[in-house]
């Protein structure tokens, strides 16, 4: 694996797992850890929330503890996880998402909530404005439209004969949904630029995947894009092996992604967002008030190629789209 920038090492690697509820000591402030993918796929992305505890000095286990929520997919389920957090009385709320920060201001309007991963927070309704967001709700918003439109643009570079594109998107995602009714237009008006076609296709389920990719060969297209949800980052293994399978080249929005045997990957660092939101959190546990905190801006993009995918897929890639990646893995 050839790594072309230097990249930040999380705490305790991806194996690490949560401690157990059971850790907590008394008088111990607990932080609610509210996710809508599931405890295994999430485990890198909690070592990176620790670390972000931890530029503070706060330790899981011995200073703070953590309660975990994992709705492994089930949007509907995140409601109910939320009131429950706010019901045992956690000191701060972490939402992995827009759609579990709605959930979590929806559930109490005193409790502090860190979020991480909205693309526009503003427009969701988790803030009043970034320099300000007020109220009991602040963390870190991720890049949005201009990343997709670039993802697509560096798809098309990459394979330049491609003439049919589909964009897979999960419909239980209210806020990727909406997102995407606003950015909708102007992904099919870049398509037309480079002269191709693109196809928006829906999955929610696993069952769901198999009839994407059906749908895919029915439409004789030449690539997909995976857009960014957490319950696609949940089954990362799982969308990677059946583009393999298809032999559909497919891109992702992170590197994640690419580790795990995608073709590519374009996009923020999921990772960096949470890291960033554990110092916020570590902030509000502190003393600060989630209201005086600026909502920040994770703006960390990285381009990783997988080779060998692309040599399992029969792709030559130009040396010249390689040395422009951040990481080549081979």
């Amino acid at each position: 694996m050839i790594h072309r920038r230097h990249f930040i090492t999380l705490l305790g690697g991806a194996a690490a797992l949560p401690l157990s509820a059971g850790a907590q000591q008394a008088g111990m402030p607990v932080v609610g850890y509210l996710s809508v993918r599931t405890l295994r796929s999430e485990a890198a992305l909690i070592a990176a929330f620790r670390q972000g505890l931890g530029t503070l000095g706060l330790v899981e286990g011995q200073n703070v503890s953590i309660e975990y929520r994992f709705a492994d997919g089930h949007y509907e389920q995140v409601p109910a996880m939320a009131a429950d957090l706010v019901r045992r009385q956690v000191a701060v709320i972490f939402a992995g998402g827009g759609t579990t920060g709605l959930a979590a201001k929806a559930s109490t309007s005193t409790i502090p909530i860190v979020f991480s991963g909205a693309t526009d927070p503003v427009q969701l309704g988790l803030v009043a404005s970034l320099s300000r967001p007020g109220g009991n709700v602040t963390g870190v918003s991720n890049l949005g439209g201009d990343v997709i439109l670039k993802r697509l643009q560096v798809t098309h570079e990459l394979i330049p004969t491609v003439s049919v594109i589909g964009f897979l998107v999960n419909p239980a995602n209210r806020f990727g949904s909406a997102f995407m009714q606003t950015s909708w237009g102007g992904l099919q008006a870049a398509a037309a630029q480079l002269a191709v076609q693109l196809h928006l296709l829906e999955a929610g389920s696993e069952h769901d995947f198999e009839l994407a990719f059906a749908k895919l060969e029915q439409l004789r297209a030449d690539t997909l894009l995976i857009g960014a949800d957490p319950y696609f980052t949940s089954r990362i293994e799982q969308l990677a092996g059946l583009a393999l399978r298809h032999g559909i080249p497919a891109s992702y929005p992170f590197r994640e992604f690419a580790a795990a045997g995608g073709l590519m990957s374009y996009g923020g660092s999921i990772s960096e967002g949470y890291r960033l939101a554990g110092a916020y959190a570590a902030r509000i546990l502190k003393g600060e008030k989630p209201g005086d905190l600026p909502v920040q801006q994770s703006t960390k993009v990285e381009l990783v190629i997988n080779l060998n995918t692309a040599k399992a897929l029969g792709l030559t890639i130009a040396e010249s789209f390689l040395v422009r990646a951040d990481e080549v893995i081979e």
